[in-house]
């Protein structure tokens, strides 16, 4: 079988990358598909817009997306957060959106809507997050990066933020990425090579309110066209490999100003007891296949009960040791899955902890 290659010819591209635009600005407007994916399209500016009111609505055919029927298929655009583009530097930009239907409704797709009402709601209790990204790299093939062909590679335990050649695969992509987010003006704070090889974290936060689901899914929309440069396939799939090997993660960890101040445990108890009352609503929105990461094993704990404890990586909901130790912090929520949408996610936690 002959092999499937797909990368940049990146030192040609930079001979058209570097000619003058004349003025104008690229806008490469980002959305959420109809299948939790991410699409984008380009538009030219005559101006180097300073406030995301100033962008155009736009549509696009959302038969083509899994967003419309194809008999009315226009789906509007609507700008929300602007970053700055790493592929093509200069003034252009990468411009979030939300997704709106012909009669002005949101999409069914747009979670950011309710998403963006409650975090207004609750703005008092300054709610911050942050999420740490796991994903999993595999070649054009289908196989993961790093695993022998038709084979697997020796057991867990080397992998983990791990160096050298025989046991980090992908460095270049994770790099690449860390710094395109960096430049765009995403809040990522880490990376580091996960459990299972081939997989990897990055982490993004803390971030307040509606701006954690901004910046984690414009970190993904990079992360994908980095790796488009180097060949790479990204997959957030909970358990893209059967069998003993760790799945995938979004941990989100999030506190309050009241869990933040001295005293804070009581709020973190207190919110643990609320979510764990709306444990199945939450895993309802926890991403999709999370039973095949939920099982109780590798690090997690099982999709059917509620637990926590202190340091306790094989619970629902973990207690750093510090944040017990120092009476204030935050707590982790380990069962939201690789592939979530963070404005679920998000929202769900401040309406159970808060309500």
């Amino acid at each position: 079988m002959s092999s499937i290659t797909n990368t940049s010819n990146t030192q040609t591209l930079q001979k058209y990358i570097s000619l003058d635009q004349g003025g104008k600005v690229q806008a490469e407007y980002i959305w959420i598909d109809g299948d939790s994916g991410l699409r984008s399209k380009t538009t030219t500016l005559d101006f180097k817009p300073t406030d995301v009111s100033e962008l155009k609505e736009w549509n696009f055919d959302g038969s083509s997306t899994n967003q419309a029927p194809g008999d009315n298929s226009d789906v509007l655009l609507k700008p929300v957060a602007i970053f700055k583009d790493p592929f093509r530097g200069g003034d252009n930009i990468l411009v979030l959106n939300e997704c709106y239907n012909n009669d002005g409704t949101p999409n069914r797709t747009n979670y950011r809507y309710s998403c963006a009402k409650v975090m207004k709601a609750y703005a008092d209790a300054k709610p911050w997050f942050g999420i740490e990204q796991e994903y999993t790299l595999f070649d054009m093939n289908g196989s993961v990066l790093g695993w022998p062909i038709g084979g697997f590679p020796g057991p867990q335990g080397p992998y983990y933020c791990s160096i050298g050649a025989n046991v980090a695969f992908g460095r270049d992509v994770v790099e690449a990425h860390y710094r395109a987010c960096l430049y765009a003006g995403i809040n990522i704070s880490g990376v580091n090579a996960e459990v299972m090889p081939g997989q990897w974290e990055f982490q993004v936060g803390p971030c307040e309110g509606i701006d954690m689901g901004d910046h984690l899914w414009v970190a993904r929309y990079l992360l994908q066209r980095v790796a488009e440069d180097f060949g790479i396939v990204v997959s957030f799939h909970p358990k893209p490999i059967k069998g003993d090997w760790n799945g995938a993660g979004c941990h989100t960890n999030y506190s309050t100003k009241a869990m933040r101040e001295e005293g804070g445990i009581k709020a973190i108890h207190d919110a643990i007891d609320k979510m764990a009352a709306r444990h199945m609503e939450h895993i309802a929105v926890y991403g999709e296949d999370n039973d095949q990461r939920l099982t109780g094993k590798h690090e997690t704990g099982h999709i059917s009960q509620f637990s926590y404890g202190v340091a306790n990586r094989g619970a629902s909901i973990r207690i750093p040791r510090h944040v017990a130790a120092e009476g204030k912090g935050y707590l982790e929520d380990r069962r939201p899955a690789s592939n979530i949408d963070a404005y679920r996610v998000t929202q769900v936690i401040v309406e159970s902890s808060l309500a």
